[in-house]
């Protein structure tokens, strides 16, 4: 028996559901439906035997089985299938002795000729009027006059709190990429047609800060994924778009970024100011044959400093270059410290010997962690010519500085009692960590006991993990809980940023106010 079914096509959600209904007497029993739709059609729908098990079939051209749907099924019976013919048909087959009542619904049904995308939308309103003053045969010179007046990345309302922020190049010839973009990836720039615009949007909260580069037609080449994606660093540069720029002084545009700061980005206390009194800073090499290594220890030491003065606080900071020039850490410690915000605060900035020496040094090293508390504190103290209390002494960094930060503080609390850890690596795990130990300092501080620790610890919105590894922010969250659940004494902060220096300015004078701040002024 054959059941021809044709009817409207597009069935949605708010039209009658085209049905039909038939009864198969015994097991074995089959009923063909044939779907007038034509070939290439779409086809969706389900099969509804309620607790009656029938096979669903597809025939082809040749009355043959060319797709089973379903086998020995009851209930819903979900199928889907684009039509090999112009009438194909479908095959229901009782299973059961006593036959089975079925109904099939045809949710879609669409012929080739009116299968046509949906318009694409467009987040950014700029951008969907220019998608239709291109299809309506005008150029782009008025919609680059526009960024012109306006300035980029684009800056639109979305909703009270959040906006569509969409970063633009114009004319490129083969690809462009964003390296800081608000994702957990360096995005590639979309085609707006085949005109000279290229763009990408995000949703963004108001208060974000960022810093980016552009990268503009990147060398494309055979080699493995990481090569690959290496080679956005040959051309990324500063956006010419963005007029605001970080840091002005840059040699050139390749090693000079482009800064984002929405009207809600959070205050960045002592950037702003000239202090009349400023510290000292000067330097000493620390050789030590345990590592096997030796670099430049740079001491900053207020303006007035007493050794006797027991409000004293030593911050050990890693990443000596990056936290004196492109964080200005001794200018906002002037600063902070001359408006009676934080106490006496001096500094021990720690450098890398070299680049490969950081990644075996930071993550998780107990050897280093020793050496710079039995080996190096003692000289700094020696230095400063007086010895911090643990509870005036905060151990800090960003990335890998802030890992270390906390394994070193766990493991040496007694000399460090104090953290501050901005988008700490805690997705960190040593090769060869069991599948369910991942997390490796999660997993460990929840199985130790509780440490006389202090805890400012921070991530970026932007810093998610891929598919389903766990990225900075995740890591962050997972640590805080651990902590928070060994009742530790954590500030825990979320910024609208992503692994960016330009955050960490900010985070690294929140986190001292956040654990040394003083509510009155100076002491």
């Amino acid at each position: 028996m054959t059941l021809a079914f044709s009817g409207a096509l597009h069935a949605g959600p708010d039209e009658k559901q085209l049905s039909v209904h038939g009864q198969l007497a015994s097991r074995g029993e089959a009923t063909d439906i044939a779907v007038r739709i034509g070939s290439g059609g779409y086809v969706a729908g389900l099969v509804d035997s309620d607790h009656d098990p029938v096979t669903v079939e597809l025939l082809g051209a040749d009355e043959k089985v060319m797709r089973e749907l379903a086998r020995n099924a009851s209930g819903q019976i979900r199928f889907f299938f684009v039509a090999p013919t112009d009438h194909p048909k479908v095959r229901i087959t009782a299973e059961s002795t006593s036959g089975a009542a079925f109904t099939m619904t045809f949710d879609h049904l669409v012929e080739r000729k009116d299968q046509i995308p949906p318009a694409r939308q467009y987040q950014s309103p700029t951008i969907a009027n220019a998608a239709k003053a291109i299809a309506a045969g005008a150029g782009t010179d008025a919609f680059w006059a526009l960024v012109s007046q306006q300035g980029a990345p684009l800056v639109e309302p979305r909703t009270d709190s959040n906006v569509v922020l969409t970063f633009l190049a114009r004319g490129l010839e083969r690809n462009g990429r964003i390296l800081g973009a608000p994702s957990n990836d360096h995005e590639f720039l979309e085609r707006l047609g085949d005109s000279d615009i290229w763009f990408k949007s995000f949703v963004v909260p108001d208060s974000t800060r960022l810093s980016y580069k552009i990268a503009r037609d990147i060398p494309e080449f055979d080699a493995d994924a990481r090569a690959r994606r290496v080679a956005i660093l040959a051309t990324a540069q500063a956006d010419p778009l963005n007029p605001n720029v970080w840091p002005d002084d840059a040699p050139d545009i390749y090693n000079q970024k482009s800064v984002i700061e929405l009207d809600h980005a959070p205050e960045q206390p002592g950037m702003a100011g000239n202090a009349s009194n400023k510290g000292t800073l000067w330097d000493f090499e620390f050789d030590s044959p345990v590592l096997g290594n030796k670099r430049t220890i740079t001491l900053y030491r207020p303006y007035g400093f007493d050794p006797g003065n027991e409000k004293n606080v030593l911050l050990v900071l890693f990443d000596s270059r990056e936290y004196r020039e492109t964080v200005p850490t001794p200018a906002i410690l002037d600063n902070l410290i001359e408006q009676g915000v934080l106490p006496p605060v001096s500094v021990a900035f720690i450098a890398n010997p070299d680049g490969d020496a950081r990644g075996r040094e930071l993550p998780g090293n107990p050897v280093f962690a020793d050496v710079l508390a039995n080996d190096l504190m003692p000289v700094v103290f020696e230095r400063f010519g007086t010895n911090f209390a643990s509870n005036r002494i905060v151990i800090g960094g960003s990335s890998y500085g802030g890992l270390a930060s906390m394994t070193i503080a766990m493991r040496h609390p007694e000399l460090f009692g104090n953290v501050l850890s901005m988008s700490g690596s805690f997705w960190w795990s040593p090769d060869g960590t069991p599948a369910d130990q991942n997390e490796y300092v999660s997993y460990h501080l929840a199985r130790t006991d509780k440490r006389p620790v202090r805890i400012f610890m921070m991530a970026g919105l932007f810093e998610t993990g891929r598919g389903d590894v766990a990225g900075i922010l995740e890591s962050n969250r997972h640590l805080r809980d651990v902590l928070l659940a060994k009742e530790y004494d954590v500030t825990y902060r979320e910024y609208a940023g992503g692994h960016d220096y330009l955050v960490w300015r900010g985070a690294l004078a929140d986190g001292l106010i956040a654990l040394f701040g003083q509510a009155h002024g100076p002491s």
